[in-house]
């Protein structure tokens, strides 16, 4: 039976008792740049991430989960510089010569918040699509796998490290296109017969790519992520048309090959939660509380789930973990213990990452109270 944090992370995904429930929260940036004393920046611009979320979950002795890339050896020819705005906040701009143009990212960095993005590289699609899809397509004998395998290696049991393999298709679009989920909203509008077959493209490439986590490192499961796939930003119609072939794809080529696949759902979810339990996922996570989220009734959710998939959540960040008491999260843990009793596929996560300022003892509440259930 399976007794590390890694493992009991797999055998939530997989079906299968462990010798305890895992207790995973959601520390992502806030609390391993508060573990680790150090400003935000240098955080994001100098410490590996999977190696900050190691010491961070040592530290709290939990399970959890995170993710690494592959390199991609075109943006090798890149030009970075990180130029001081102001006390505590700085400017990166990367600039990329490739396929005949010039490619501009710039992101803002700050000593308290995780950076954000100021300037994206699509700004034209016609002139600068074709340049950006060279490093979107990257040819996958050119990736390099070593750094994942690297970190996989040095994590071994301590939490369950996935590869990230990409988004869903709005994400997918968005993350390069200046003006983001609204300009991408008008493309796939106005230029839906193009935006269909690049569609089509992609799930053909990120299939073959998650083909490649598996064949070139010892990875059990890979990641999608998502930004803006979320029924808080997109109808149903929205979802079924651009992002649910892609994760049904994405599903196929992980269990071909043997592995397990995890899908971050951010926000809003009953209207499609039938359909994301029917995709085969091994795990979804978050099944957010209001007011971020729409799950208020976890019983409801369990019948949905069935044991089709690995339930991660729902502990509330902010009204609960940051500003409630112990007893207060001791409280929602005991909730989402019952509505799933006696399920395999339970990991007793938190609604989006842990926020700055969280007291230890609502942390330490919200993992003791998984242990003292699980014995």
């Amino acid at each position: 039976m399976d007794s590390s944090p890694r493992g009991r992370m797999l055998a939530a995904y997989e079906g299968r008792h462990a010798d305890r429930v895992p207790v995973a929260p959601e520390f992502w940036y806030y609390i391993p740049a508060q573990i680790l004393d150090i400003p935000m920046y240098e955080l994001e611009l100098e410490v590996p991430h999977w190696q900050a979320l190691q010491q961070t979950f040592r530290h709290y002795g939990c399970e959890g989960w995170g993710i690494v890339a592959p390199d991609v050896p075109q943006m090798r020819a890149a030009t970075t510089r990180v130029t001081q705005l102001d006390p505590g906040q700085f400017e990166q701009r990367t600039e990329l010569r490739i396929a005949g143009n010039t490619l501009v990212w710039r992101r803002r960095l700050d000593s308290i918040e995780p950076s954000w993005i100021v300037e994206r590289p699509v700004k034209d699609f016609d002139r600068d699509w074709p340049s950006y899809e060279v490093l979107a397509f990257a040819p996958l004998e050119t990736l390099d796998w070593t750094p994942v395998q690297m970190a996989l290696d040095a994590v071994g049991d301590d939490y369950l490290l996935e590869v990230f393999a990409g988004f869903p298709f709005i994400d997918f679009l968005g993350e390069s296109r200046e003006g983001g989920l609204e300009r991408v909203i008008l493309d796939l509008v106005d230029r839906e017969p193009e935006m269909l077959a690049l569609q089509a493209r992609y799930i053909e490439y990120l299939s073959t790519k998650i083909e490649a986590a598996f064949l070139n490192t010892t990875a059990r499961s890979i990641f999608i992520a998502s930004g803006w796939s979320s029924l808080s930003l997109l109808s149903p119609r929205v979802w079924r048309k651009w992002e649910k072939p892609v994760l049904a794809a994405a599903v196929a080529a992980a269990h071909a090959c043997g592995g397990l696949i995890h899908h971050h759902f951010h926000g809003r979810c009953h209207g499609v939660l039938p359909e994301l339990a029917d995709l085969g996922l091994d795990c979804i996570c978050p099944f957010e509380r209001p007011p971020g989220g729409d799950v208020t009734d976890l019983s409801e959710v369990r019948a949905t789930l069935g044991d089709r998939t690995a339930f991660n959540g729902n502990v509330h960040t902010v009204n609960t973990l940051l500003t409630g008491s112990p007893d207060d999260v001791r409280r929602e843990v005991e909730e989402v213990l019952a509505a799933f009793e006696g399920s395999p596929r339970l990991i007793v996560g938190t609604g989006d990452q842990v926020a700055a300022g969280t007291p230890d003892e609502n942390i330490f509440a919200m993992i003791e109270a998984v242990r003292r259930a699980a014995i």
